[in-house]
């Protein structure tokens, strides 16, 4: 899952990942590490389970686990965005880097359960913005992008060079790990 053909995208280094343990005690919302991020004992002891049982420990409210779909989600995100880095034209990058943002900010919108009919159709971005006005700027900048995306796929390669498409790629990373901790915050 976390590997993805040989040589990196962007000028990174090939790193291979271990998935993330999904099981027993371990929040299913918590963001993994994202394959731009070094695994350091913090990132991983966050993902080992406790050695106490739930019951036992100070806070017994039982967990609340993240629904499959918002699970499904950022799992999608994730691996758009490890194509997106492994992508090796600038365009394919940008565009897979906005597809895992959209796929962040589709995961948050679920996860925020807040589907409100409108007579007119709105944009996941607009929404977002709603729905979580902490992810406000993020959504009014991945906004922004969409139509250079839009273009770009239309075949106006000029507008997006290397070092766009690395920018857009970083940035998505950010906002995956913003988008992961606001669904951990909301399905507690």
């Amino acid at each position: 899952m976390f590997e993805h053909g040989l040589g990196g995208g962007a000028g990174e280094a090939h790193r291979r990942r271990a998935p993330p343990a999904s099981h027993g005690g371990v929040d299913s919302c918590r963001p993994s590490p994202l394959p731009t991020q070094e695994a350091d004992v913090a990132a991983v002891a966050a993902l080992t389970p406790s050695v106490v049982p739930w019951h036992d420990s100070p806070n017994y409210d039982r967990p609340h686990p993240c629904p499959p779909s918002v699970r499904n989600r950022l799992e999608k995100a994730r691996r758009d965005l490890l194509d997106a880095e492994y992508a090796t034209h600038p365009v394919d990058r940008y565009a897979q880097a906005h597809l895992a943002a959209l796929r962040a900010a589709a995961a948050v919108l679920t996860a925020r359960g807040r589907s409100r009919k409108s007579a007119r159709p709105t944009s996941v971005w607009a929404r977002l913005a709603t729905v979580a006005p902490e992810l406000a700027e993020w959504s009014s900048f991945f906004a922004a992008v969409s139509a250079t995306r839009a273009a770009a796929e239309a075949g106006v390669h000029r507008l997006v060079t290397d070092r766009h498409a690395d920018a857009l790629v970083r940035q998505a990373g950010e906002f995956l790990t913003l988008a992961g901790h606001a669904v951990a915050r909301t399905s507690r």
